[in-house]
């Protein structure tokens, strides 16, 4: 059996990747607002490292980039997309035998079939076929099954971190059972053990429960998770539970998990409808933390609970309102590329 190693998103990076906002897109309404959001997000990350931006239209990005555009650490590449998800439509980086860079071409459906993704599904293809990937790197056809980038958390260490509600909704794989998911995870990913947390939702998450919104790791030791104390807010219950069922679980060396409590967002309602704001939805890089934040009091308690985890990176926070606006956050929208993946 060939041995795979799945690289921890602190592992060293080439660069991230952005899909920039559309007019035909759901940002259509806001497009401006959400353009100026992405372009801060972007600079931050210029600032630390290479970025690769999927975009419809190059000229769109450089209206809100300037001269940041001719940025000797940013590629454009235009491509067709339905939406700026980059975590769940990007490919999955991972290392086969001997160290060979491969990507995972996943299919993504939309969250199981709640929105168009046929562009979106094609991008890693494209991206492909445009070189943007280094030469030696392998492209792994996964169409066979549904997964997004957000859904699972590695250690690095042979341990994924996911959740029961999103990876056994009915609308992704339900002609496999948990077995047979935990089986081709195990082998697509070189994997030694699935923990499942059969706990955790936010109101207004449209993706069934992606761990990313609920617990990260931050070593192979350390889980950050959100944590409530609201007895009167709706998730009360469930996040309680989550945090219980994290505290049974042991890392790779049979330690409890230096667990980091976050605080929940206080509620951002739109239309009535509460938005999935969450603190754990953050992008680490090779140098820095990038935060969400929402105009919050309890920004800076986040910030710092987040900088306990990374002493030795920068913690910057970013005001995430316009994204979850269409209800994702900071890590939905990007996704990081392994040292040795980019050209």
């Amino acid at each position: 059996m060939s041995k795979i190693f799945f690289p921890p998103e602190w592992y060293p990076q080439d660069a991230v990747m952005l899909t920039w906002p559309h007019r035909d897109s759901d940002w259509h309404y806001m497009l401006n607002e959400i353009s100026l959001c992405f372009a801060c997000l972007a600079n931050e990350i210029l600032k630390e490292q290479r970025l690769v931006i999927a975009c419809q239209n190059r000229e769109n990005v450089a209206k809100f980039l300037g001269a940041d555009i001719l940025h000797q650490n940013l590629t454009l590449v235009e491509v067709p997309s339905n939406d700026t998800w980059a975590r769940d439509h990007a490919a999955i980086s991972v290392f086969a035998d001997g160290g060979q860079p491969c990507i995972c071409d996943f299919t993504f459906n939309g969250w199981g079939l709640k929105f168009a993704a046929d562009k979106d599904n094609q991008i890693n293809r494209h991206l492909f076929a445009k070189n943007i990937f280094a030469p030696n790197v392998q492209y792994l056809n996964r169409k066979n099954f549904v997964l997004e980038g957000g859904a699972i958390e590695t250690d690095g260490k042979g341990t994924l971190l996911t959740t029961s509600q999103c990876l056994l909704s009915p609308n992704r794989n339900s002609y496999w059972n948990k077995q047979q998911i935990e089986d081709y995870l195990k082998q697509a990913f070189g994997l030694n053990r699935v923990l499942w947390l059969d706990y955790g939702y936010l109101a207004g998450d449209d993706t069934d429960s992606h761990i990313d919104t609920l617990a990260r790791f931050c070593n192979e030791h350390t889980i950050a998770y959100v944590h409530i104390e609201d007895k009167n807010d709706e998730h009360y219950e469930e996040l309680k539970r989550m945090e219980a069922q994290l505290k049974t679980f042991v890392d790779y060396e049979g330690n409890p998990y230096n667990l980091i409590p976050l605080p929940m967002a206080e509620p951002v309602i739109e239309d009535g409808e509460r938005l999935p704001a969450t603190y754990a939805n953050f992008l680490i890089m090779n140098n820095a933390v990038l935060v969400p934040t929402y105009n919050s009091h309890k920004d800076a308690e986040a910030l710092e609970q987040i900088q306990k985890a990374f002493p030795s990176h920068r913690v910057v926070g970013i005001d995430c309102l316009p994204i979850i606006r269409q209800h994702g956050s900071l890590h939905c929208v990007t996704m990081q590329f392994p040292k040795g993946i980019i050209r």
